[in-house]
């Protein structure tokens, strides 16, 4: 999913599981979180892809009527999707960290073979852990603590 919104030119930062990883958690994650810059050009590449990818939130009745484009990102600033690619997470902010401005201010770049994109620095991403406040997130704190503590 990341080299598919990065061959598309969407600006965003990664952020949950996904970053923990990069930075040496060992948890598992069964979807890529991200926080994309919301400017009316990045929606429409952002809205291009995921109509690709046949997005379409996660828990609603395939059935049911929905229409992924810019307008739906503009309106919602967090959507949870189901893609042909997998489960991913969108948001315009972090809580506890804040808007995608800050989050990418507060991002570092990571290479994967040729691929380069940024994931939310550790420092940001226990902040938005402790923020969320979710049992899981609880969880995470204490393994992304230790490993901030290894790092410093």
């Amino acid at each position: 999913m990341v080299s598919g919104l990065a061959e598309s030119e969407v600006r965003f930062v990664v952020i949950g599981g996904v970053a923990g990883v990069a930075h040496g958690s060992r948890r598992v994650t069964n979807d890529l979180d991200i926080c994309y810059d919301p400017n009316a050009e990045n929606r429409r590449r952002l809205a291009a892809r995921l109509g690709r990818w046949h997005a379409c939130p996660r828990g609603v009745e395939l059935s049911l009527p929905f229409v992924l484009d810019e307008v739906t990102l503009f309106r919602a600033p967090m959507l949870i999707l189901r893609t042909d690619e997998g489960d991913l997470d969108c948001f315009t902010g972090v809580k506890g960290v804040g808007t995608y401005d800050v989050v990418s201010a507060l991002s570092e770049p990571v290479n994967v073979g040729a691929l380069q994109f940024r994931i939310l620095s550790l420092a940001a991403l226990i902040k938005a852990k402790r923020a969320a406040g979710r049992p899981r997130d609880h969880e995470a704190l204490l393994e992304l603590e230790a490993l901030a503590k290894l790092s410093a």
